[in-house]
This record gives C-alpha cells, sequence and structure tokens, in this order.
C-alpha cells in the first residue's frame, strides 16, 4: 500500500501546486520513479494522469477565454500537432537513453520555475512592443508554440511557462487571457498525448486513477491555500524539490 500512498499524496500536492505556481509534474513524477516504473512508462503515465486538472483552468478562464477567441484556433493547431509528435518521440526513446535525459529536464523545468517572475516581466516588454504583430513575427510564435508543444508531449514540465512566453510574442500581456489559453493549449498537448499513449499501452491504468482524483482534490484545495501561502512560497519549495530531485537522479545515474 506505500507506493499507492505516495502516489496519492504526490497527486494531491501536484493538483495544489499546479493551482498555485504550476510546476506539480515535478513532483509527481519523481513519485511514480519512486514507485518503481520506468522513466518512459512514469512520465506517460503523469501526463494522462494530470490532463483532468487542466480542465478545471479552462473552467475557471472561460470569460477571458471569449475575449481571445480568434487565436484558439490557430494556436490550437501547431499544440496538437506538437504534442503529439513528442508524444511519439517519447515512446521511440530508449529507457536507457531517457533515464539519463530525465535529470536534466528536471533541472531545466526547475531552472524556468525559479526564473518564471523575470521571464513574465520581459513577456509584458515584448508584449507591448508587438501588440500588432506582423505576419513573420505571428509565424515565428506559432514556430516556437510548436515546439513548445513537442516538449510537453515528450516530457511536459514547465511547459506552461514556455507557452506564457508563446503567448507573448503574438502581442498578448492580460495575464487571465493567457492563462485561460495556456490552461486550453496544454489541454490540447496533453490530450492528444495521453490518448497516444494509451492507445499503445504505455500507461499503468490504477496509478493514473489514483493521481488523477487526487490532483482534481489537490487543485480544488490549492485555491483556498493561495492567498495564505503565496505563490512566491509555493514556487521556492517547488524549485528547491526540484534541485534536489534533479542531484538525486544525477547521482542514481
Amino acid at each position: 500500500m506505500l507506493p499507492f500512498t505516495v502516489i496519492a499524496l504526490a497527486g494531491f500536492v501536484a493538483g495544489a501546486i499546479n493551482a498555485i505556481a504550476g510546476g506539480g509534474s515535478l513532483i509527481s513524477f519523481p513519485a511514480l520513479l519512486w514507485a518503481g516504473q520506468g522513466a518512459v512508462i512514469a512520465n506517460a503515465t503523469n501526463t494522462v494522469a494530470i490532463w483532468p486538472g487542466s480542465l478545471a483552468g479552462v473552467i475557471g478562464f472561460r470569460r477571458d477565454l471569449a475575449r481571445v477567441r480568434r487565436w484558439l484556433f490557430w494556436l490550437m493547431l501547431p499544440s496538437l500537432g506538437g504534442g503529439i509528435c513528442g508524444a511519439v518521440l517519447l515512446l521511440h526513446t530508449s529507457e536507457r537513453t531517457f533515464s539519463h535525459i530525465v535529470p536534466f529536464l528536471i533541472a531545466g523545468a526547475t531552472l524556468l520555475l525559479a526564473a518564471q517572475e523575470v521571464i513574465s516581466r520581459k513577456l509584458k516588454l515584448v508584449a507591448k512592443a508587438h501588440e500588432h504583430p506582423a505576419a513573420g513575427w505571428v509565424t515565428f510564435a506559432f514556430v516556437f508554440q510548436f515546439l513548445v508543444s513537442v516538449y510537453g508531449g515528450y516530457f511536459g514540465a514547465g511547459m506552461g511557462i514556455l507557452m506564457l512566453a508563446a503567448l507573448g510574442l503574438i502581442g498578448l500581456n492580460d495575464l487571465h487571457e493567457m492563462n485561460g489559453l495556456k490552461n486550453l493549449l496544454a489541454i490540447c498537448i496533453n490530450g492528444v498525448a495521453a490518448i497516444y499513449f494509451a492507445v499503445s499501452g504505455a500507461v499503468v491504468w490504477i496509478d493514473v486513477a489514483i493521481m488523477a482524483v487526487t490532483s482534481i482534490a489537490g487543485g480544488l484545495a490549492g485555491a483556498k491555500l493561495a492567498h495564505k501561502l503565496g505563490r512566491k512560497f509555493v514556487r521556492g519549495a517547488v524549485v528547491g524539490i526540484g534541485a534536489v530531485m534533479t542531484i538525486v537522479l544525477l547521482l542514481r545515474g
């Protein structure tokens, strides 16, 4: 029962962290590794398990999404295409190779989370400079979103921060609108990846069921805790955990 208990707790904490600051996969993915899953299967299982949590985010930002409807279709295309490409790439990566890559992926996601506020400030400047972006700049932003989606389908932790960067490139500067779009695009990316992983038999369903339920509960609890703990505190804690996990996985490898 211990592995299931750890997975349930990790799902709850990851859901709460995603609701407050983002970066929950830095908790849930290592928990699945600890429970004995191989790195590739753990990553695929984590993608399927956290997918339902994104739905709540979209519902919460539905009014903000209505104001940026013109971008939905165009951004969904590279998101869906990139998500499936990343998922296929993951299942064509050997367990040995992915296990060696994982510490560096976690380290990169941890650094992104640590630099989130700096990135957000830079994005506001970029967005103001491109409130009416030229066609070439928009094309670059879509290509960037496609590459972010490939990363999301392949690993995913820190993907939200990269997507906010892509949205800043096309001139969006309202944080609520950007978060709404980010959550919807995350559903697209993780959704197509989850379907591919499920059809390919790369998912441990008992772990998915436990983590999906507890992550939703954690997300609801996280919304209430957000004002008490604050984003800075949670982000600092997750960055610290990510740094420790990077070191542990490097030593284990």
